[in-house]
């Protein structure tokens, strides 16, 4: 039976993970789509999801071989690249250093550059709108396999973390094909702020207990240590804001 108290983490860190990363694929797919239509689009995107399974299937048994000490440095360390990644850029643009991210503009550039080439290379232009959908589909999915990874293989939850990410993926499609439009109001630096905490909160956790340290109550330290993240990426936003007019202003 499983144990939802403890899958319910890595469930949710899974899902928001996956969604941010899937909302940026998503608005790949919909720009050749835009361009050259739906059958160049949804074949890219098939096929970047086949190589996505064949990664899954090929890395999964090297991961019962690895021993559970060594496996957990491995998956906190790697959670803690993701979540301090994360948590840094979200720190920069809730501090006002860097803009925020922009799905709507991002989905205009991506479709004018698409429209170029395609002008470019009028005889291949299904081909460059499905390669386009093909790289988003891998490059975003690459991340969100090894973050399932890396959320469920340290503790024997890849199966709840791998619901989660489907779900995620399942939602932004949803929602994308009834929308047909990129998920600008999706508000994704706050998502990015959430998942860089709960990431390097499990990092940190699974580190130490690779490491062979006794947390002090357990699995309970883990909302402790993403309070203290919490903590530290606000007063980090606070402090950075004042200073960010006068960087700026720096030639």
């Amino acid at each position: 039976m499983m144990n939802w108290a403890q899958a319910m983490p890595a469930i949710s860190a899974a899902f928001l993970a996956s969604f941010v990363e899937v909302v940026e694929a998503f608005t790949i797919i919909l720009a050749a789509a835009s361009v050259r239509g739906w059958r160049p689009a949804l074949a890219g995107t098939f096929a970047g999801l086949a190589v996505l399974v064949v990664l899954v299937v090929a890395l999964g048994p090297l991961f019962t071989a690895i021993p559970v000490h060594l496996l957990q440095i491995f998956v906190g360390v790697l959670l803690l690249l993701f979540g301090m990644r994360w948590l840094r850029k979200a720190i920069l643009r809730g501090s006002g250093f860097i803009a925020l991210h922009d799905e709507d503009k991002a989905f205009s550039d991506e479709k004018e550059l698409l429209r170029d080439e395609a002008e470019k290379h009028a005889r291949g232009a299904d081909f460059i709108a499905g390669l386009a959908a093909f790289k988003g589909v891998l490059l975003e999915g690459v991340e969100v396999v090894f973050i399932v990874i890396a959320v469920g293989a340290g503790n024997g939850l890849l199966i709840p973390a791998s619901l989660g990410a489907l779900a995620a993926c399942a939602l932004v499609f949803l929602i994308g094909l009834v929308v047909h439009r990129p998920l600008a109001r999706v508000p994704e630096n706050t998502l990015k702020l959430t998942v860089g905490i709960m990431l390097s909160a499990f990092g940190t956790f699974w580190t130490g207990e690779g490491l062979g340290l006794d947390w002090p109550g357990a699995d309970l330290a883990i909302p402790a240590f993403a309070a203290g993240f919490l903590l530290l990426a606000l007063g980090a936003i606070a402090l950075l804001r004042e200073r960010a007019t006068p960087l700026r202003a720096t030639p």
